[in-house]
């Protein structure tokens, strides 16, 4: 998901999240603050659990959600 601009980081994100069982952990890769503040805001929202983030060596940010 590196490669999308908002509001496409988003939209994949949630469908995968859709798919997903309660409970179920995802690993999304983001590009720039911007993905990375409205994708945590976004499934916050929702009501999923941000669980933690992780710089990355190539600048980009790894976000963890916990789906709800």
């Amino acid at each position: 998901m590196t490669r999308d601009t908002c509001p496409m980081t988003f939209v994949r994100t949630r469908l995968v999240l859709d798919a997903m069982s309660s409970g179920q952990l995802l690993a999304v890769t983001l590009h720039g603050e911007e993905p990375l503040r409205n994708v945590s805001r976004s499934a916050s929202a929702l009501g999923h659990a941000i669980i933690s983030q992780r710089d990355e060596t190539d600048g980009s940010v790894t976000l963890f959600i916990r789906k709800a």
